[in-house]
């Protein structure tokens, strides 16, 4: 849809940059016209002439650059909404693959340099090819010679000049996106995870690797600049060469009778105004350069295929509160095994199962596949409404209309409580949100404090201790009302009475509710209607608490004890023995809490 309007601005800068050289050239005449002083009538056809092409240049520039920027800024919205939708399809499963300070580059930095594609090459390259040629043959109408001195220089600074520039600079341009990009992430890491790197005395190395990205990325734009000053110099020198020369054409022509002498001037001054279209041209070539690198890093995350394969079409369906899983499998992206292998589950309507095991034993990749977060690899789950429904061909976001999450690391915003909470519902009461609050046992610290709801918490509830964000988290859960509610790990991070006392409020707050509790610690789980134990990707025990406990050769028992032990300060409740296959890729290091 912009193809027209970029069209329109290279007509629009065609016509402002002719009737700049027009002046020049009509300037001249103009002047060594008059210095015979002709009657004035002879000079009002110049004169005015003068005038229009004054006027018309500054139109013309001011209506191509309003066209031109109109169009490329409609462009750049619809790559930076594509972009958008492509993150939300690919978040969160597909995402780790992209460092978060380089998808930030990406989204920012590399989108905004697709304008340059247009702006700082394309147009300026149809402009400069028009006039060049325009002013050449305009010159060779009244000095033939002269005109082709004029398309020799032009040529030679707006061709080989920016060939040169691009065979000097290509390899600096293609590497500057991906050096911003590192040292957007090298920045955004150490920013993030300052506290726990001083902690961990590793600060001093990131803020080494961070100087270092920027050392990278400052040789790259110096060398781009060196090469511009290099391409800028030899323009300048064949402008002047151009303009000797053509000047010399010009004086032979008028001493042996074959040019005016009132047309020499016009013959000097036209060629320096011609090179003003091809002057450009150096920095055009690195801008192209630039945004074809732009473009490749765009891509790359374009066409990053999604964990998820939405449905072409399909009907509208109500939440509902009962999900059953059948012989389950799925795997994440890139990898050759299942990390989840024949799960078999059946979430009625407010029943609560709980799922443990060690790191590694595919309890997230559960999560993330009864959310449609993942696709299954074989199996399938189901959503009833009434009659089962395979999810993959109902849409994500249906699914997780009646799916819910509650999640270790569930985002804090930099806002009030009473914002934080109404992401979840924007139209809820105060006396709604009151209610999730004293649901999440949280009611009773607001009410003591001076702002109550309109408390702010801090960048990622920096003001909030770990069981209160995680319980701002839960109440932000239950006021959504998703008929299915995941929790996974929610008590992550946190000492263990405060696990505990967090993990029994949980439990208090779900009954009756539709509950899948993800967790390492046993602790209350007598509370649930079933336990399943997970073990590299598979149910390798299941049953009620008393059915677990009351086999002392069953793994939970033995975690049970181990547990207890742990309450002790003797050993985790969890040791795994190695890390398995089956977990979850890690994105590369963001901070030191991943």
């Amino acid at each position: 849809p912009t193809t027209p309007r970029l069209a329109l601005a290279t007509t629009l800068g065609t016509l402002a940059l002719t009737c700049a050289v027009a002046l020049m050239a009509t300037s001249g005449w103009l002047i060594s016209y008059a210095s015979e002083m002709p009657p004035v009538l002879y000079l009002m056809m110049a004169v005015t002439s003068v005038r229009a092409f004054g006027i018309g240049r500054s139109v013309f520039r001011y209506a191509e650059r309003l066209v031109s920027h109109d169009a490329v800024l409609r462009a750049l919205g619809a790559i930076r909404t594509t972009v958008y939708r492509r993150l939300e399809l690919l978040a969160p499963t597909a995402l780790p693959a992209f460092r978060r300070g380089d998808l930030l580059s990406r989204l920012v930095s590399d989108v905004d340099a697709i304008q340059d594609h247009y702006l700082r090459w394309k147009l300026p390259a149809a402009i400069a090819v028009t006039v060049s040629v325009l002013s050449s043959l305009a010159l060779a109408a009244f000095l033939p010679a002269a005109g082709a001195v004029l398309a020799l220089g032009l040529l030679l600074a707006g061709a080989v000049v920016p060939a040169l520039a691009t065979r000097l600079s290509a390899r600096t341009e293609r590497q500057q996106a991906p050096a911003r990009g590192d040292l957007t992430a090298s920045v955004v890491d150490t920013l993030t995870g300052t506290a726990e790197l001083t902690v961990a005395g590793a600060l001093p190395a990131r803020l080494r690797t961070a100087h270092a990205a920027d050392g990278r990325l400052t040789t790259l734009a110096a060398r781009s600049a060196a090469t511009l000053a290099a391409s800028t110099g030899l323009t300048t020198a064949l402008t002047g060469l151009t303009v000797t020369a053509a000047a010399a054409v010009g004086v032979h022509a008028v001493s042996s009778g074959a040019l005016p002498g009132v047309c020499l001037a016009l013959v000097i001054l036209l060629p320096l105004a011609a090179f003003e279209a091809v002057t450009g041209m150096p920095t055009a070539v690195q801008a192209r350069a630039r945004s074809k690198a732009a473009s490749d890093r765009l891509d790359e995350l374009l066409l990053t295929e999604p964990a998820v394969v939405e449905p072409t079409a399909s009907a509208e369906r109500a939440p509902t509160a009962h999900l059953t899983t059948h012989q389950l499998s799925a795997r994440w992206p890139g990898r050759s095994a299942d990390a989840i292998h024949g799960i078999d589950l059946d979430l009625t309507p407010g029943r609560r199962i709980a799922v443990i095991g060690p790191s590694g034993s595919g309890k997230t990749t559960l999560a993330h596949t009864l959310l449609r977060f993942l696709d299954p690899s074989a199996g399938s789950v189901a959503l009833h409404c009434p009659q089962p429904v395979d999810t993959r061909t109902i849409p994500s976001d249906q699914v997780r209309r009646s799916v819910g999450l509650c999640a270790q690391d569930a985002h804090i915003f930099d806002s009030s409580l009473r914002e934080n909470l109404r992401l979840a519902a924007p139209a809820a009461t105060d006396r709604e949100l009151a209610d999730a609050l004293s649901s999440a046992r949280l009611l009773s610290w607001v009410q003591t404090l001076p702002d109550g709801l309109d408390t702010m918490v801090g960048e990622h509830g920096a003001r909030l201790s770990g069981g209160q964000r995680q319980r701002l988290a839960l109440a932000r859960a239950l006021l959504a009302d998703f008929p299915i509610l995941i929790l996974d790990e929610p008590a992550e991070h946190l000492d263990l009475p405060t696990a505990d006392a967090l993990t029994a409020d949980l439990l208090a707050a779900t009954t009756g509710r539709t509950t899948l509790l993800i967790t390492h610690r046993l602790a209350g789980l007598d509370a649930v209607d079933e336990i399943l134990v997970l073990d590299q990707g598979r149910i390798v025990e299941r049953g009620t608490w008393s059915e677990l406990t009351a086999d002392p050769g069953t793994a939970f028992a033995a975690t049970w004890r181990r547990e207890q032990l742990a309450d002790l300060g003797s050993t985790p409740a969890f040791v795994p023995t190695a890390r398995h296959t089956t977990e979850q890729p890690q994105p590369p290091l963001q901070t030191t809490t991943n």
